[in-house]
């Protein structure tokens, strides 16, 4: 589904991706795991093509792309097999739910309005919304956005979904609500891969884990063989250490 070979990217003297290498299988739901400043957030952002790499290849499906040398064609191929789920909901906020929702879907992918309304009203119901289709961000909770960012991006149906610390700017009582709708969206099946620090959601639903620090990929396996066997010193430090702040029990 997804094959990332020898990414790098540096901003400035800063090498913040070291020749990452990553794969990802189709319906499969890889949680990427590291400390502030590891490179996990900008992985994900070169994957979609919101930074650009300064080497690596990219492969999605049947299309490999060199990330330095990607055309404008193909990143905008990359982007319609691809969403975002961002940490700080990215919502217009001069568009109701509903609206935001469908804005992708007519003017990204051209369906017609009627038919993007209901597309929009079907994964607002999923995301547990059908009574918010007319409310705008601001009255809406964290939580509630983020729910309506989730279906957004669903409601493209894209081949994979790429979610960036979507609890972290959430209040701690809000977090639940939109971890249930992930693992909703995982049992359909969709390609997602996920960066956060929610280790019980991690060990619940993924099928794999990635841990990464100082730009390059420390370990990588099952969650039981990263949260209860562990082979690198480094990562049984960052797990004691998150594990500890948040009171996780794994």
């Amino acid at each position: 589904m997804i094959r990332v070979r020898d990414a790098r990217k540096s901003f400035g003297k800063n090498e913040v991706l070291r020749g990452v290498s990553l794969d990802v299988k189709k319906g499969e739901v890889v949680v990427i795991l590291g400390p502030s400043g590891s490179g996990k957030t900008t992985l994900l952002r070169c994957i979609n093509f919101l930074e650009n790499a300064d080497d690596g290849e990219l492969t999605i499906g049947d299309l490999s792309v060199r990330f330095k040398h990607a055309t404008k064609r193909e990143i905008l191929s990359v982007r319609r097999r691809t969403a975002m789920v961002f940490q700080n909901y990215n919502l217009f906020n001069n568009k109701n739910a509903l609206e935001n929702v469908m804005e992708g879907l007519v003017t990204a992918r051209g369906i017609p309005v009627s038919e993007a309304r209901e597309t929009a009203k079907r994964e607002l119901d999923k995301v547990g919304l059908s009574d918010k289709y007319e409310a705008w961000p601001s009255q809406l909770s964290g939580g509630q956005q983020q729910r309506v960012a989730i279906a957004r991006a669903v409601s493209l149906n894209p081949e994979v979904i790429l979610f960036d610390e979507p609890t972290s700017a959430l209040d701690p009582e809000l977090v639940g609500e939109v971890l249930a709708v992930m693992r909703d969206v995982a049992r359909e099946g969709i390609t997602m891969v996920v960066v956060t620090h929610e280790m019980s959601f991690a060990s619940d639903i993924a099928d794999h884990v990635v841990f990464m620090d100082g730009g390059v990929i420390v370990e990588e396996g099952t969650p039981r063989e990263i949260f209860t066997r562990p082979k690198e010193q480094r990562t049984r430090q960052f797990l004691d250490r998150i594990l500890l702040k948040y009171d996780y029990a794994i």
